[in-house]
């Protein structure tokens, strides 16, 4: 399954795996060797589980505070809302709700039962959600009071979210999908309070590939300790969830929350995203606050929003948006919300130049994709993929979340955790290794060894953000292109380090039936553009189908 996940990295360790022994002195060539090594990792067998349920979640318990609520939900009134919320989008679902024919509170009782029904213990169990919020009821009847007092001023108003569970959230423990933080109650992230203030209802909390794909290595995407392997709605056990926000991207393609919010550092919301045909925005570095979530790397890191639709994705990432003084990287409010939804269907595409990988025209669906785009009115001009290295990027990771991880545990973590460094993690883990880390902790290993200066990481920064940029701004220049377009999260590594935005969008179905998605990469703070670009492409080519078992 080809994704360019740089968590897969473990897979060419033997060749790139840092250690304390490496220094400013090694050549250009060796460096250049560990860059290359990322070809070696964009292919990853599927292959058998070691562990498929969650060894950490009680069932009875989780459903035991919603059973009399959820009483008079019966299957015939499921039935008599899937019309209205299967698969449609917000705005469809908020004119019902202001119809009177759909409450919030039973849109949350909707989306309730299709957990209870489909993601655990059972022949269709994706294990994409990880834990509930056990006021959600309630509070979904009081945003009905609220609308009722017109105080409805979002469209995400009242809608059930799932957060990645990285992602702080008061009243449910933020684990990283690790036993170690089980007890890791917290307060809101940023984000968490952005949604809250628009009036955006948080349901749970989505599974995750442990420690957001960034610390067993060899291990299948999509597994966490405490959540279980979640599996693809597309092909439970036969096709690839990607990660690391695999709960999120698997949790909206089976109608599991209006939408979700993932975290990427590198193709960690494009790669679930395409993999289980919903739409993944990575936004720029610093536009969506980082503080309360979870890290890998603070220059790297960002959260977005996964959703069925690029119109839900507007508005999500319109209630997420804003600047954050405490993160180092945030931006400054340049624009009011909602921004990114407004005239979203006047988007136009005809004198937009985007530029085509001539390596991937193979692929039938990205060449249908690119066919679709020139009837819209674009221009397609056909590029070379640069050889332009990434050398020190996993090393970037491992120094980053060496100090990053620490000042999360003691500026945002639960103060009782007592751990103080990365070792006191792996020792933790090490007690209980055959329950905890049943694929191991070589990425955490990798962490624990790596050391460098600080002028040898300013170093490292700096090559690899040059580096990304080149590889996207040089071709664009060139050929006067507004983007590029990519599949999946294949160009995800130079994305990141250019820390630039990108958009996948469902393309399609390959014969095997795994879904692909066309990925919009542009440059810096062309959120509004790409969002534009790709509603315009999904409206005309409208690939995404629901996968069959779940609707």
């Amino acid at each position: 399954m080809r994704y360019l996940i740089l968590f897969c990295l473990v897979l060419s360790a033997s060749s790139c795996k840092p250690s304390n022994e490496k220094t400013s002195k090694e050549d250009a060539a060796s460096e250049t060797e560990a860059s290359d090594d990322m070809s070696a990792i964009s292919t990853k067998d599927f292959r058998e589980f070691k562990v498929l349920d969650s060894k950490y979640i009680n069932t009875s318990e989780l459903w035991d505070v919603f059973n009399d609520d959820l009483k008079d939900f019966t299957e015939t009134t499921y039935k008599a809302l899937k019309p209205l919320v299967l698969d449609q989008d917000i705005p469809t679902i908020q004119k019902h709700i202001n119809a009177g024919t759909v409450s919030y509170e039973q849109l949350t009782k909707f989306y309730l039962y299709r957990i209870r029904q489909f993601d655990r213990q059972n022949d269709l169990s994706l294990n994409s959600v990880i834990a509930l919020n056990p006021n959600v009821i309630a509070e979904a009847q009081q945003k009905d009071i609220e609308l009722r007092n017109r105080m409805l001023k979002h469209p995400i108003f009242g809608m059930p979210i799932l957060l990645k569970d990285n992602i702080n959230t008061a009243g449910i423990p933020t684990t990283a999908g690790a036993v170690a933080l089980k007890d890791n109650t917290v307060e809101d992230a940023f984000i968490v309070s952005q949604l809250k203030s628009k009036g955006a209802l948080i349901l749970g909390k989505a599974n995750l590939s442990e420690w957001a794909y960034f610390f067993c290595g060899d291990c299948p995407s999509g597994y966490s300790a405490v959540g279980g392997q979640t599996l693809n709605p597309y092909g439970r056990k036969t096709i690839d969830t990607g990660g690391s926000s695999s709960g999120s991207g698997v949790a909206v393609a089976a109608n599991f929350c209006a939408a979700a919010i993932g975290s990427e550092t590198s193709g960690s919301i494009l790669s679930p995203a395409s993999q289980n045909s919903t739409v993944g925005f990575k936004p720029t570095i610093g536009l969506v606050s980082r503080s309360g979530i979870i890290p890998i790397s603070s220059t790297l890191d960002t959260a977005g929003p996964i959703t069925k639709n690029v119109m839900d994705n507007a508005i999500v990432l319109d209630a997420l948006f804003g600047e954050d003084v405490s993160d180092s990287k945030s931006i400054y409010n340049l624009w009011e919300s909602p921004f990114y939804q407004k005239d979203l269907e006047k988007s136009s595409l005809k004198g937009k130049r985007f530029g085509a990988y001539k390596s991937l025209m193979d692929d039938k669906l990205y060449a249908n994709a690119i066919k679709v785009l020139k009837t819209q009115g674009a221009e397609i001009i056909d590029i070379e993929a640069a050889e332009i290295p990434l050398p020190g990027f996993l090393r970037l990771l491992n120094l980053d979340m060496k100090t990053d991880l620490v000042t999360y545990l003691n500026t945002y973590g639960n103060e009782n955790l007592g751990y103080a460094s990365i070792e006191d993690i792996m020792a933790f883990n090490k007690a209980d290794s055959l329950n905890v880390m049943p694929y191991g902790q070589s990425l955490f290993q990798g962490i624990a060894d790596d050391f460098a200066t600080e002028e040898e990481f300013t170093k490292i920064k700096a090559t690899l953000k040059t580096n990304g940029k080149r590889f996207f701004d040089e071709p664009m220049t060139a050929h006067h292109l507004e983007g590029v377009l990519s599949i999946n999260n294949y160009h995800a590594g130079h994305a990141a380090v250019a820390e630039y935005p990108a958009i996948t969008v469902p393309m399609g179905y390959t014969d095997e039936g795994v879904p692909k998605g066309l990925t919009f990469i542009s440059s810096r703070l062309t959120e509004k553009q790409l969002l534009q670009w790709a509603y315009v492409y999904e409206q005309a080519s409208k690939m995404r189908i629901a996968p069959i078992n779940y609707n």
